[in-house]
């Protein structure tokens, strides 16, 4: 039970004293499962968002199954779930989300968790909830290694820039790709992994300084404290032995399950996050 916020090591308390009538479990506080972990009990089932085109954070294995790093922060938290409530399993589904889709998703309880690559901002933070940071990144530009562009301002110096929209990443990268655009502007953590999913490191480069501030989290529903108080403890527990960072070179460092290796290190910014969290020096 170590893993659990204060909260859930007195709900284990009141129902072990349950079963044995003292004066002392008389005294006790009797604690209700309420929101995401209510309701999980209920049903015996956890609903997680996945995105099918967010390598390595989440994206589908070649038997259409979803794996990634948020994927297996999500699974920590399925088992802090599983745990809380006193069950010796949770069923997990998975419901596909887009960009557009997982708000409201998440809002009218279609979706418990979204293990993605959601930005935590203030706006967003008055609609859901997020866990603590999961990844630290910013848009930069993926050009041709042949083009001269270094950063946005090359772009600017031309004659004209277009701006141009795409549903979906693998869009942007092709119009690189095929000339219809100069340049991919994204978060630069998804550049690279397209870049090496397709491995084309000889053709692309991403350049230029960060054009905004992305904080990764995953997201859930807002006004609910006491799945909010084990996510928050889940993490803390995944700092303090280790499993944080195991699970971050899983992904970064080593070679994916699926075979590619993206090489790249923990950034001081989120090495900060997850000490104050609890990972060892």
């Amino acid at each position: 039970m170590r893993v659990f916020s204060k909260l859930f090591v007195v709900l284990g308390c009141v129902l072990l004293a349950a079963q044995t009538p003292t004066a002392q479990a008389q005294d006790a506080p009797i604690i209700r499962l309420s929101g995401t972990l209510a309701r999980v009990h209920n049903t015996g089932e956890i609903t997680l968002g996945y995105r099918a085109d967010s390598f390595p954070f989440s994206y589908l294995d070649p038997a259409s199954h979803p794996i990634g790093y948020s994927l297996d922060l999500c699974g920590a938290i399925v088992g802090a779930v599983a745990r809380a409530i006193d069950m010796p399993s949770v069923r997990t589904k998975f419901a596909r989300v887009t960009a557009q889709s997982r708000f409201p998703m998440v809002m009218s309880g279609e979706v418990d968790l979204v293990c993605g690559v959601t930005t935590d901002t203030a706006g967003r933070e008055k609609q859901v909830a997020f866990s603590p940071i999961t990844f630290v990144t910013g848009t930069k530009l993926m050009v041709k290694r042949e083009a001269r562009v270094k950063s946005i301002a090359d772009l600017k110096r031309n004659l004209g820039m277009t701006l141009l929209s795409v549903p979906y990443r693998a869009d942007g990268y092709a119009m690189v790709g095929d000339g219809r655009a100069d340049a991919f502007a994204a978060d630069d953590v998804l550049l690279y992994a397209m870049i090496a999913q397709r491995e084309a490191r000889g053709q692309f480069i991403v350049v230029g300084d960060y054009l905004s501030y992305d904080p990764y989290g995953l997201m859930f529903r807002h006004d609910d404290p006491q799945f909010r108080d084990l996510v928050q403890a889940t993490f803390r527990e995944l700092a303090e032995n280790g499993d944080l960072s195991e699970i971050y070179h899983g992904w970064f460092i080593r070679r994916t399950p699926t075979g590619e290796r993206l090489n790249l290190p923990m950034s001081p910014h989120l090495r900060e996050i997850f000490r104050a969290l609890g990972m060892p020096e």
